[in-house]
């Protein structure tokens, strides 16, 4: 009798495991439709942002032509150029920021001997000797084959100035900022298309309401003019993360047709108060970065449904001008100067970050990095002849591929990633088709210590091979120094197979994976 009560039982716990096993499977196995997509990916989502602040362009980009051993192109370094083409930089923001309201564009052009000097009272309270000016900015995107992206100054500037400054970079034709240009040395004009109107006017912008904003907006794009070879896409200062009400009145109160776009600043930060080390923080910590950077996903959800009401044509850009993760700086440095290393656990959120992005590819069609070289999560870091490229510059080069091509929804349930009491979905995944028919999934595994098994069954051609990159490390507080450049970078990825359009991938934890399927 006993045995066989036993019997039973190990037959029931049996067919309980064998249940839990296959609804973990069924889970972990989604479809992908490659003949279904429903937008494309802009390239401009993978923008990045260069303001007057620390080290990104005084040290960062540029050294100046003389006093200096850097190998450069009109002071701007060579190896800096190099690695942002690698990247395919689509746009480049500047100069600001809270700077670009303090920032008068005059100053910067003309003999660099005759150029005033100004206090930047925003970021450690530095001489800005205005060396690095318009021209010097333009040039140097054309170097590296980025749209420049202008941000206007609206919280201490004139409506007259931010005019002048489009017919000075835009106009061909004669007149006073057109022929200023040409004694200045630049004949033809760059052509700008992208212009910011304003940066955080809700802040260090001016601390304005939205409703005084609006009206300022309508005011100083009136007195932008489109040139034959430029037509103006303008952006509004956005929201701060979930303040919804901003979005509502931008919407509402500006005519669409005196508006490309609306800027959206997000950071992942655990406590403005005290934001945590970059390189030596807790599992608690990483769960908390995490926990900000995917909520990326409801703010976009709720800022693109208010847009959705007044303009469901989705013509207007949701722009994500500012994102990244944001910690304390690093020991010993200027508090002002916000230099701060990047490690695993950053390229696991910019990795999340542009899925979230690719996602939500119908409404945002722009997106800026804060920020390029030696400030918040760079993608670059200098120090004098030196430079190093960041776990995030390896997931920003692995997802190029992304770059204009076609979105496939993409949904994976791979279990949660569960810390104490809270959780977050483990695998954040998309997937997008390329001119060339090359279809490209990258995946996210967030949990920092458990592989997960995934199955994706792939429809609407028939797929054979399967390659593919791998970003991780032994910990997620990994990252590269100078004296060891390469101790994170991607290597070929082993763990996929495809088999019957069937893709099955094991994934690493705390591991960014980029495959190309064909």
């Amino acid at each position: 009798m006993t045995i066989k009560i036993r019997l039973i039982k190990s037959t029931v716990i049996s067919a309980v495991f064998f249940l839990c096993f296959a609804q973990t499977n069924a889970q972990n196995t989604s479809v992908l439709n490659t003949d279904m997509s429903q937008s494309i990916i802009d390239k401009h989502i993978y923008g990045h942002f260069s303001e007057h602040l620390g080290r990104c362009i005084y040290g960062g980009f540029y050294v100046g032509e003389s006093n200096t051993k850097i190998p450069n192109t009109e002071g701007v370094r060579k190896d800096v150029v190099e690695a942002l083409k690698k990247l395919k930089v689509p746009n480049l923001r500047w100069p600001g920021g809270c700077f670009a309201d303090t920032y008068h564009w005059k100053d910067g052009v003309g003999p660099k001997a005759k150029r005033p000097t100004i206090v930047n009272t925003w970021w450690g309270g530095v001489t800005e000797d205005n060396s690095f000016g318009t021209h010097d900015f333009l040039n140097m995107c054309e170097l590296i084959g980025a749209e420049p992206y202008l941000s206007g100054n609206v919280g201490s500037g004139t409506v007259q100035e931010l005019s002048e400054w489009v017919q000075y970079v835009n106009f061909e034709g004669v007149s006073p900022m057109s022929n200023w240009r040409k004694e200045n040395g630049r004949d033809k004009p760059w052509n700008v298309k992208f212009w910011g109107i304003g940066n955080e006017a809700w802040g260090c912008g001016g601390n304005m309401v939205a409703e005084y904003y609006a009206n300022i907006y309508r005011q100083y794009t009136t007195f932008m003019s489109n040139s034959e070879k430029a037509k103006l896409f303008r952006i509004a200062s956005g929201a701060n993360s979930g303040d919804y009400h901003w979005t509502e009145v931008m919407m509402r109160d500006i005519p669409h047709t005196m508006l490309e776009g609306i800027a959206l600043h997000h950071y992942s930060v655990i406590d403005w108060g005290k934001k945590g080390s970059a390189t030596d923080f807790s599992e608690q910590q990483y769960f908390q970065t995490m926990q900000r950077a995917l909520k990326m996903d409801e703010l976009i959800t709720k800022h693109a449904t208010i847009m959705d009401k007044y303009d469901p044509e989705k013509k207007v850009a949701l722009v994500v001008d500012e994102w990244g993760g944001w910690y304390d700086v690093e020991p010993g440095t200027n508090p002002g100067f916000l230099f701060q290393q990047n490690t695993i656990r950053d390229a696991i959120l910019a990795g999340a970050t542009l899925n979230i992005f690719h996602k939500h590819s119908d409404r945002v069609r722009m997106a800026n990095l804060a920020q390029t070289v030696n400030v918040l999560q760079a993608v670059v870091l200098t120090d004098e002849e030196k430079m190093i490229v960041t776990p995030t510059y390896h997931v920003m080069e692995m997802y190029n591929v992304h770059q204009d091509a076609n979105y496939l929804p993409l949904s994976i349930s791979g279990g949660d990633y569960v810390f104490g009491t809270d959780k977050l979905p483990a695998i954040s995944a998309s997937a997008s088709k390329d001119k060339a028919g090359l279809v490209h999934v990258s995946l996210v595994n967030i949990d920092p210590k458990n592989s997960k098994e995934i199955a994706i069954e792939i429809r609407g051609g028939k797929y054979t091979t399967v390659t593919g990159r791998i970003l991780t490390s032994a910990k997620l507080q990994d990252h590269n120094t100078f004296e060891k450049p390469d101790s994170v970078k991607p290597i070929p990825f082993k763990q996929a197979s495809l088999v019957s359009n069937v893709l099955k991938v094991t994934l690493p934890a705390h591991s960014v994976v980029v495959l190309e399927v064909k």
